[in-house]
């Protein structure tokens, strides 16, 4: 499963490609980037103490329920771009987060040492080795340091469903073509994104919630 801000948006959680390059009123290269961190720190930690603080209210809704109970017949991976922890208070077992999570921080010194975070962070927090913490999340112009695990699950997957991504955000846009080309794949969007070239392919146009009532059924016939 390859998840995007769409499942997350009816639980209430906004995605800036909603309002043309907009998150929550602010420019996404101005809190979403090193260069706008590198330019005003404190402003993009107070966008993310914002989201924290949103994620925290939001509850998980059907379509990410509806996931979880996949986990009855099936063995479910779930890749997801969101940065929110709905998949895991779902009850889904299984959740890569590939643009990293909003409720863990980490040292601009270090990638890979990260810390629970469920308050604010600000200007002047240190981790031990000095550097300013800042949210464990993978900003615009950054590596994905988890793609390359992505890809092996997408490439050994016997089933791949899309839910709620344009695929126009790169590379997790790319992962569809890793596939293998005779497995069932399955879109489910308000807005089917072009996916012209890729072969069994069934289109579901739908919310979330609706299309993963659609899903279960098709799942039925394989």
């Amino acid at each position: 499963m390859l998840t995007g801000a769409g499942i997350s948006a009816e639980s209430g959680l906004k995605t800036f490609r909603d309002s043309d390059g907009l998150w929550e009123g602010y420019n996404v290269y101005e809190v979403a980037t090193p260069r706008g961190f590198a330019a005003n720190p404190q402003l993009v930690l107070d966008f993310y103490n914002m989201r924290r603080k949103d994620v925290a209210k939001a509850q998980p809704n059907a379509a990410h329920i509806a996931l979880a109970e996949l986990e009855k017949d099936f063995e479910v991976y779930i890749i997801t771009q969101n940065i929110d922890d709905l998949h895991e208070r779902g009850g889904s077992s299984n959740v890569l987060h590939l643009h990293g999570e909003i409720f863990k921080m980490r040292s601009v010194y270090n990638t890979q040492n990260t810390f629970e975070i469920r308050s604010d962070i600000n200007v002047g927090d240190k981790a031990i080795d000095g550097g300013q913490l800042r949210p464990h999340i993978v900003w615009f112009e950054e590596a994905v340091p988890m793609l390359d695990k992505a890809i092996d699950i997408v490439y050994s997957a016997d089933i791949f469903v899309v839910i709620g991504t344009s695929l126009q955000v790169y590379p997790a846009a790319s992962l569809i073509n890793y596939a293998p080309q005779n497995c069932p794949k399955f879109i489910i969007d308000k807005n089917i994104p072009s996916t012209s070239g890729i072969k069994n392919l069934i289109a579901i146009e739908a919310t979330a919630t609706d299309g993963m009532k659609r899903l279960k059924e098709l799942l039925k016939d394989l």
